[in-house]
């Protein structure tokens, strides 16, 4: 063998190991960008599905901070604070009652008694919640409802309030109300002032002074419903129309007509939970 064909074949043989190392180096860099590829799509994912959650037992005042809450003894008549007195877990439950009636209304000037802080998910850096939402309370009720007998208004109590716009008008509204004949039911269903359920109890009423588990399912999608269940029973059933696809804000505590002159309702374990589906 001569010297020329050695060095050829020595140099068909460095170009087939060259040939052999730059291929492993690009399936390896391929890999590599495959697996890179695959953990972002990974991340992606899971803050795409990744649900927003409110949850508060009442423990401390901090828990709202920065949202609206009614000024204590507003109209004179309505009061709210933390309390240890009646509790469903933990050391404190938000009470408010009422000592004392307002003027009626007017078609300008609302007179109802009001002792909640709100939770402004806008005031938040999560931002609002996307429907569809489960919300879960506990409520203890020691108030007189009764019909009013001469054409005014009947006594009502709002358990909660939830509303898709994110100004401080609550022009549009979703009520969980317990009515003067002692049913929860849903409010401004399908639209804004009306009353019209698929379903409503007018056979279990909700027990008072005691701790009741109230469990709310919100949709405010096109084809929105929302329903209520008390101590895991159906009570209410509507559709929701005319509302954005959006959990804006909520209060609950104390909401009532202003001729009421006494009572008290203490909230406590609030959850409120985007979903998937019911």
């Amino acid at each position: 063998m001569t010297l020329t064909s050695i060095l050829v074949d020595a140099g068909n043989v460095a170009n087939k190991n060259n040939l052999k190392n730059n291929r492993m180096k690009k399936t390896k860099i391929l890999t590599l960008l495959i697996g890179i590829l695959v953990y972002s799509c990974n991340q992606d994912t899971q803050i795409s599905t990744e649900k927003k959650e409110f949850i508060t037992s009442f423990e401390s005042v901090d828990d709202f901070s920065g949202f609206y809450i009614t000024p204590q003894g507003y109209l004179g008549t309505s009061f709210h604070e933390l309390t240890d007195s009646i509790v469903h877990s933990g050391t404190y439950a938000h009470k408010a009652w009422i000592e004392g009636t307002n003027p009626p209304s007017t078609p300008t000037v609302n007179n109802n008694h009001r002792a909640y802080p709100t939770i402004q998910f806008t005031k938040t850096k999560e931002g609002v919640f996307t429907t569809p939402c489960y919300i879960t309370l506990w409520v203890w009720v020691d108030m007189d409802l009764i019909p009013n007998l001469t054409g005014g208004e009947d006594d009502w109590l709002s358990l909660a309030t939830f509303t898709d716009d994110e100004s401080d008008n609550w022009a549009r509204t979703v009520l969980v109300n317990l009515s003067y004949d002692g049913f929860v039911h849903l409010g401004n269903v399908p639209t804004q002032g009306a009353q019209t359920h698929i379903f409503q109890t007018n056979t279990l009423k909700l027990p008072q002074k005691e701790w009741v588990e109230i469990k709310i399912y919100i949709d405010f999608s096109k084809e929105g419903y929302a329903k209520v269940w008390q101590n895991g029973t159906l009570v209410s059933y509507a559709t929701i129309n005319n509302i954005d696809n959006k959990l804006a804000q909520a209060h609950f505590g104390l909401y009532c007509p202003p001729q009421m002159e006494s009572g008290s309702v203490y909230n406590d374990d609030i959850v409120i939970k985007e979903v998937d589906k019911e």
